[in-house]
C-alpha cells in the first residue's frame, strides 16, 4: 500500500478543497512503478468526485499530467511524486484545481510577463529536501503561465536518463535540452534568471523607513518581527529569504523545538514575517551602504533604499574549495549537500573534504549509502566534536587522511579522483573516486561592506554587545559577524539584539526624532 491510512485522511480533507474539476492523464506500462501509479492515481480519483483519470500517451511512461478539464495546464509528474515529493503533488492537484498559488501580486506579475514559451525538467530524489521547492516554483509558473510547463522526473524511475545526462547532483534542472541550473534555487531567482526582473523604479518610490534589514536568514527575520512589533516602517531585503538555512536538513537545537527541517523552518519564519506590515524585497541584493543624512542601501538593480537604521544580517555561504576542477565538476561530481546528492552516488568511492561537525555528520551518512568515504581534513586532527569522531572511526567503510591540502578535483565529462598535497612530506597524491562533498565551512556574504563597515581579517562584521558597528545607525547580526559561535538560536538572538539597538537609537536621536 502506497499510502498509510492517516496520510489518506489528510490527502482526503485538501482533496475536498478543490474548486475545478481535474483530469490526470495517465501513461503506464507493466513495470513496477506504473502499477504504483496507477495505484496513487485511483486512489485520488476514489478520493474525490472532482478527479477523473484517463489513459494517454505522454512523453515518458510511467508519468501522469495533472490538468483542469478541457486543457493541459503543463505539469507532469514522471515517476511517483512520494517522499518529500507529495506535497509538490498536493499543491498541483489543489493550484491546478482552482486555489490560487500564495505568491504575492509582484511575483505573479513577473511570472505572466514572460512570452517565449518554455519547457523545463527537474530530476529530483525522493529524499531531497531541496527538490520540492525547486518543483513546486516551477508548478506554480506552469499554473499561472500557459507559455511554461514544468515535468519532476524522479531519478529513481528513470536512472537511464540521469546516466546519459551525467546527472549527479540533484535538484537538475533544464530548460528544453539544455541545462539550466543545480541545487536549491527560488522562483524569484528562477524568474532572475529567465531575464523577468523587478523594475528598479518600484524601490526609488518606497518612503524611508525606521528600520532596514539587510538579509532575510534566522538573524533578519528575528530583526524584522522586533522593529516591526514596535509599530515603526520596517523592511527586509534579500537575496534570498531563510538563506542557508535552507539547505540544512535536520535542525535539532532550537529550544523548545524538539526536531525540524531547514525549508520547513525557514517556511515558519517568512510566515511569521507576514503576519506583520513588513515590506518585504526578495530577490535584490545590497550593493553599497553609505551614511548621509539617512542611511542609504544600494541595490544591484541600481534603486537605493533609505532608512533611519539599518541592520546587517547577510548571513553567510558554503566556503568553495578553489581549486582547479571545482566549479567544472559542481553537479558533475563535486557536491555540497549529502543529504540531496548522496543517493545518487549509491554503491560509489567518494571523498569528504572537511573534518569539522559538518564534515564528519556528512561522512557518516555517506558511508550508509556509497562504497566507501575517504575524509580528507588539511590539519593535523579532525575538528569535529569527539562522539562524532569516535562513530566515523567505528565505521568499516571509512578512511580518514589527516594533513590532506586537497589541490585539484580531477574527471572527464564527470568527476573520476581527487589530487592532494601531503603537508608533512610535501608528496602530491591521487585518489580515484567517483564525488567529492565540500564540508569547510562558511564565508560571510559582506563583500560589497569592504569600503564602509568594519571587518575582520576573516571578513566578519566587527559588533559590540548591543550589535553596533562602527557606522552609527548600522547595526549586525548572525554568521556575518564576528560572533563566536554561528548556531540559529544564536543568530535570532542576535537579531532581536540589534532591533532593540536600532528603535534605542532611533529614540535617541535629537535629530531623527525632530524631523
Amino acid at each position: 500500500m502506497l499510502l498509510d491510512d492517516q496520510i489518506k485522511a489528510q490527502l482526503k480533507q485538501y482533496l475536498a478543497m478543490l474548486e475545478n474539476n481535474l483530469v490526470l492523464k495517465v501513461s503506464v506500462g507493466e513495470d513496477e512503478v506504473s502499477k504504483n501509479m496507477m495505484e496513487l492515481v485511483q486512489t485520488l480519483d476514489d478520493m474525490s468526485d472532482k478527479i477523473t483519470v484517463e489513459k494517454a500517451s505522454l512523453k515518458r511512461t510511467p508519468s501522469f499530467s495533472v490538468n483542469p478539464v478541457g486543457s493541459d495546464s503543463g505539469i507532469e509528474f514522471a515517476g511517483l511524486p512520494l517522499g518529500h515529493e507529495f506535497t509538490s503533488l498536493v499543491l498541483a492537484l489543489l493550484q491546478v484545481g482552482g486555489r490560487a498559488p500564495k505568491v504575492d501580486e509582484t511575483t505573479i506579475k513577473r511570472i505572466q510577463a514572460i512570452k517565449e514559451p518554455m519547457h523545463f525538467e527537474t530530476y529530483v530524489s525522493l529524499t531531497c529536501h531541496n527538490c520540492p521547492d525547486v518543483v513546486q516554483a516551477l508548478n506554480i509558473m506552469a499554473v499561472l503561465n500557459p507559455n511554461i510547463s514544468h515535468t519532476m522526473i524522479e531519478g529513481g524511475a528513470y536512472q537511464a536518463e540521469v546516466k546519459e545526462r551525467e546527472i549527479l547532483a540533484v535538484p537538475a534542472i533544464y530548460r528544453g535540452e539544455d541545462f539550466f541550473e543545480g541545487g536549491r534555487i527560488t522562483l524569484d531567482e528562477i524568474l532572475d534568471k529567465v531575464g523577468s526582473t523587478v523594475d528598479a523604479a518600484e524601490f526609488d518610490s518606497k518612503e524611508p523607513f525606521d528600520v532596514l534589514v539587510v538579509g532575510g536568514g534566522p538573524a533578519g527575520a528575528s530583526a524584522a518581527i522586533y522593529s516591526a512589533r514596535k509599530g515603526i516602517r520596517t523592511g527586509i531585503v534579500a537575496d534570498r529569504f531563510g538563506g542557508q538555512v535552507n539547505d540544512t536538513l535536520s535542525i535539532e537545537n532550537i529550544i523548545g523545538t524538539k526536531a525540524t527541517e531547514g525549508p520547513k523552518f525557514v517556511a515558519s519564519l517568512e510566515a511569521h514575517v507576514a503576519d506583520y506590515e513588513i515590506d518585504v524585497m526578495k530577490s535584490q541584493r545590497a550593493a553599497r551602504i553609505e551614511k548621509k543624512d539617512l542611511i542609504e542601501v544600494e541595490l544591484e538593480n541600481g534603486a537605493v533604499l533609505k532608512s533611519k537604521t539599518v541592520i546587517l544580517s547577510t548571513g553567510a555561504r558554503y566556503r568553495q574549495l578553489g581549486v582547479k576542477g571545482e566549479a567544472e565538476f559542481k553537479n558533475k561530481g563535486v557536491a555540497y549537500c549529502p543529504h540531496c546528492d548522496g543517493p545518487l552516488f549509491k554503491g560509489k568511492d567518494v571523498a569528504v573534504v572537511g573534518g569539522g561537525n559538518s564534515g564528519v555528520e556528512a561522512a557518516i551518512d555517506l558511508a550508509g549509502i556509497v562504497n566507501h568515504v575517504t575524509v580528507l581534513q588539511a590539519m593535523d586532527e579532525l575538528r569535529a566534536d569527539q562522539v562524532l569522531q569516535d562513530r566515523l572511526r567505528s565505521l568499516p567503510n571509512v578512511t580518514v587522511i589527516t594533513d590532506a591540502l586537497t589541490s585539484e578535483v580531477t574527471g572527464d565529462s564527470t568527476v573520476n579522483g581527487l589530487s592532494y598535497v601531503d603537508r608533512v612530506s610535501g608528496e602530491e597524491k591521487h585518489i580515484e573516486l567517483d564525488g567529492v562533498f565540500v564540508q569547510i565551512g562558511l564565508l560571510p556574504n559582506t563583500e560589497f561592506l569592504k569600503d564602509s563597515v568594519e571587518l575582520n581579517k576573516h571578513g566578519e562584521i566587527i559588533v559590540d554587545r548591543n550589535g553596533k558597528t562602527n557606522i552609527p545607525g548600522v547595526f549586525a547580526a548572525g554568521d556575518c559577524t564576528d560572533s563566536a559561535h554561528k548556531q540559529i538560536i544564536i543568530s535570532m538572538g542576535a537579531g532581536a539584539t540589534a532591533s532593540l539597538s536600532a528603535f534605542d537609537h532611533i529614540i535617541r536621536s535629537v535629530e531623527l526624532v525632530e524631523a
